[in-house]
């Protein structure tokens, strides 16, 4: 195995998918697969369509242009550049959309290429606005995209745990007053989708009178890791999908206080460590420019991360539950930023397996 490298367990992330699409679909909601985390893998998307997902979504074009041979709708997540609505148009089935003169340009696109591309448009939840967002814009946008040519109009979403991933306090009767409101284009047929956000819109499946309250939600860290939003788990899914693995290329016995080769990463740091005798060191074949070592956690309980460099991590290995040889690797849990941090590094090989 090449170290260091980050091991899929692709069984774990199809059934973690399979019980989550399952909660969907008895709520009366259609889950996206939400593929940013993977940087657009093909096994891991392969993984998610046998758990039951029928549409993947991405917030990269170019993600999306490497699932091009799975045979499944893609969605493209975030608002498109006016300068990429033709590979808008090639590579995606869905995009969200907020703005007239892009969806102007991508009926030109769409048109050209002889597509029909969805539309799904953006509403804003801002908490600044006493009402929940502008619902005359949201409004004009629909009946927009009803009279443009190679455009459908698909239905209108929202972002629920966005921005510095802050909780929606948004009450699940009052964002379905906001999103169902009647209007003559809300009441066309064309309107089927009152999209959500994330795990963190899982709240809003269970309605108070019966009737679901939004009928997509996107589906990503939660069927992939089992966690949600601030990693927290989400039940009866594992967190064991994912780990990190990494060679152990040196052990000695230390002093656990350090008087020389110390350095800050930032300036006017103080580095305080704890005179504990003499310790049993390793050092891991994987550094800062590799993953924020804050965003790993050992899977033996009993070592424990002193600190790295830009190439090696530092760990204490005296009371480790396992008698560690060099050469032999330790794993490690990541949270979500950790693995989005290895998926994107060149230096992290991906072991797949089931």
């Amino acid at each position: 195995m090449q170290h260091p490298s980050l091991s899929i367990n692709l069984r774990i992330i199809e059934d973690n998918t399979r019980k989550l699409v399952s909660l969907c679909c008895n709520k009366g909601v259609i889950p996206v697969g939400v593929s940013r985390l993977m940087e657009g893998a093909e096994p891991i998307a392969r993984a998610m369509m046998l758990g039951g997902i029928q549409a993947i979504g991405d917030t990269q074009i170019n993600n999306l242009q490497k699932l091009a041979d799975l045979p499944i709708r893609k969605m493209l997540l975030r608002r498109p550049l006016l300068s990429e609505v033709e590979d808008v148009v090639h590579h995606a089935d869905i995009s969200v959309h907020s703005e007239r003169e892009t969806l102007e340009a991508l009926s030109w696109a769409a048109v050209k290429a002889n597509k029909c591309h969805e539309v799904i448009i953006a509403h804003d939840l801002d908490d600044q606005q006493q009402d929940g967002g502008d619902d005359s814009e949201t409004e004009n946008l629909a009946e927009l995209v009803l009279t443009l040519p190679g455009l459908t109009f698909g239905g209108i979403g929202c972002r629920l745990a966005c921005f510095s991933e802050v909780e929606s306090m948004t009450d699940s009767d009052e964002l379905q007053l906001q999103l169902e409101e009647p209007t003559g284009w809300s009441n066309s047929p064309a309107s089927e989708k009152l999209s959500g956000a994330g795990v963190a819109g899982i709240v809003l499946m269970v309605p108070r009178n019966g009737t679901p309250r939004i009928n997509q939600l996107r589906l990503g860290r939660s069927s992939i890791l089992g966690i949600g939003l601030n990693d927290a788990s989400v039940p009866d899914t594992p967190q064991s999908a994912m780990s990190l693995h990494a060679e152990i290329v040196e052990i000695k016995e230390k002093s656990s206080v350090y008087a020389y080769s110390v350095f800050s990463s930032r300036c006017n740091d103080e580095l305080q460590f704890n005179d504990r005798g003499i310790r049993l060191r390793a050092l891991c074949a994987i550094g800062k420019h590799s993953v924020d070592i804050n965003l790993l956690a050992p899977t033996d309980k009993g070592v424990i991360i002193i600190g790295a460099t830009s190439d090696y991590l530092i760990l204490d290995i005296t009371d480790a539950d396992n008698r560690y040889q060099v050469g032999e690797s330790l794993s490690f849990y990541l949270s979500y930023h950790g693995v989005l941090q290895c998926m994107a590094s060149e230096s992290v090989a991906t072991q797949y397996h089931f």
